[in-house]
């Protein structure tokens, strides 16, 4: 289902007397000023294959080959559909590219984790004297001796595997930021593009009125022209200003057009020069997902849950960490000559005497911080099954109010019109009430535009802030 606002209603509606009046008055002057025979060059103007100045082939500026117009057609971006758009914002987006780095950076760390700590090289002299006969010197004194040695921290394996299970978690939720940043750009593409199509949409309206005007006003000049006494001069001069009016409110409905475009390149990363394709029926399947489906595709809820992993992964860590890991430490020392060399092997173990304020202290902040993110999924499922409901009740609402507005003010604004006209024709009526009628049928075209935009940008914040599996497992 697509939006269309019954723009052709308004053609329809739109009198036809005064034009055909113009046309007889146009043709009954140019009759009368053209000779019997104008020789060789009326001939070549009435025939275009003979005229240099008509012949596409013969004038270079209206030849296919080298028209400005069609070089600028042929050099300007294709028109965007809606998921050309979504397509290039989602390759093309710097953000999206910094979330992926970070994935891979969070990767990294993880490979990290689950490693021993590197080796320590020791090396130094024992014992050497400095007074004496021997002072200063390495082999004559039987305690002095050259060592050197490796030290190791040894960390126990379950203490490795928690760590890793840490890093596994954080990059997990890296991903869940990819998620959500990938959702943000689909949902802001989305709208973006919506934007630009009901702006080319209205643009089309403001042109048609605009279009008609113009017929109006050189219907109402010939019509004056040609002695025509009802309205007279004021009608024309009414004309002009309403003309005026129409130009203006098309080249603002042009700029607005172009912000549009503006705004929908910022995130397809290429220039837009036009939108294609009828915005999307305002229908969504989120609304209908179960619970435990939204789970999944949901990327906030995805982080959220993946925040309370993060946390519970980190209080094990810091409750593993209550056991101290061991130094290990062996060392090769060489005496003189004289004397015999030796091996030295120790271990370091830490201490931890204040265990109630350090290591336990530190297990309870961890503890606490998963309460929290606990505590924050729960909001956080709130906020969003609140804000999924909201947004369907507005499409529902929405659809219905689209369905009368159609039903009922496009048909009462398009008759309102055709009174007018007859009411103008029949001389019972003004031009100011028929062009005031074409302005109030305008208005509610407008005004089934501007509800069909608001609904669309509400069914882009919710169809898209679920990212489909298909997408989700590709990254």
């Amino acid at each position: 289902m697509s939006f269309h606002t019954g723009a052709p209603s308004m053609r329809r509606a739109f009198s036809r007397a005064p034009a055909l009046a113009a046309v007889a008055l146009f043709a009954a002057a140019a009759q009368a000023q053209t000779p019997a025979s104008a020789g060789p060059a009326a001939d070549a103007a009435a025939n275009p294959a003979t005229n240099p100045a008509t012949n596409p082939a013969t004038n270079p500026a209206t030849s296919p080959a080298i028209h400005p117009a069609a070089s600028a057609a042929a050099l300007a971006p294709p028109p965007f559909t809606l998921e050309a758009a979504l397509q290039s914002a989602a390759e093309r987006s710097a953000a999206m590219q910094a979330a992926q780095a970070s994935v891979r950076a969070s990767g990294e760390a993880a490979v990290k984790a689950g490693q021993l700590p590197d080796p320590t090289l020791k090396a130094g002299i024992d014992n050497l004297p400095v007074t004496g006969g021997q002072r200063y010197t390495i082999g004559q004194d039987f305690m002095t001796m050259r060592r050197i040695g490796i030290e190791q921290q040894w960390v126990s394996r379950d203490k490795r595997r928690l760590r890793t299970a840490l890093a596994d978690q954080r990059t997990g939720r890296e991903r869940a930021g990819y998620l959500m940043e990938l959702a943000t750009v689909r949902q802001q593409t989305a709208t973006a593009w919506l934007e630009a199509a009901y702006a080319k949409e209205a643009l089309a309206l403001r042109e048609q009125l605009a279009a008609r005007m113009d017929e109006e006003l050189a219907a109402t000049r010939a019509a004056y022209r040609g002695g025509a006494k009802s309205g007279g001069a004021a009608d024309v001069v009414a004309a002009q200003a309403l003309q005026a009016q129409a130009r203006d409110q098309v080249l603002a409905a042009r700029q607005a057009l172009q912000s549009a475009l503006i705004a929908l390149s910022r995130w397809t990363a290429r220039p837009v020069g036009d939108v294609a394709g009828a915005p999307p029926a305002p229908e969504s399947y989120v609304s209908s997902l179960p619970p435990e489906a939204l789970r999944l595709a949901q990327p906030t809820l995805i982080a959220a849950s993946d925040d309370i992993a993060v946390a519970e992964a980190d209080t094990a860590v810091a409750t593993s960490e209550r056991k101290p890991d061991w130094t290990w430490e062996i060392a090769y020392q060489q005496r003189g000559g004289a004397y015999s060399n030796m091996v030295s092997i120790g271990v370091s173990i830490p201490l931890p005497i204040n265990r109630r304020d350090r290591q336990d202290r530190d297990v309870a902040e961890k503890a606490e911080l998963a309460s929290k993110a606990r505590l924050g999924y729960e909001d956080t499922e709130r906020q969003v099954e609140a804000d999924i409901r909201n947004d369907s009740a507005v499409l529902s609402s929405g659809r219905e109010r689209i369905a009368n507005l159609r039903a009922a003010l496009l048909p009462a604004a398009a008759q309102r019109v055709q009174l007018a006209d007859a009411a103008y024709r029949a001389g019972t009526g003004s031009l100011a009430d028929s062009f005031a009628a074409r302005r109030a049928q305008l208005d509610a075209e407008l005004q089934v535009l501007e509800l069909q935009r608001e609904v669309s940008r509400t069914w882009a914040r919710l169809e898209y802030q679920v990212v489909p599996s298909t997408l989700a497992a590709a990254q």
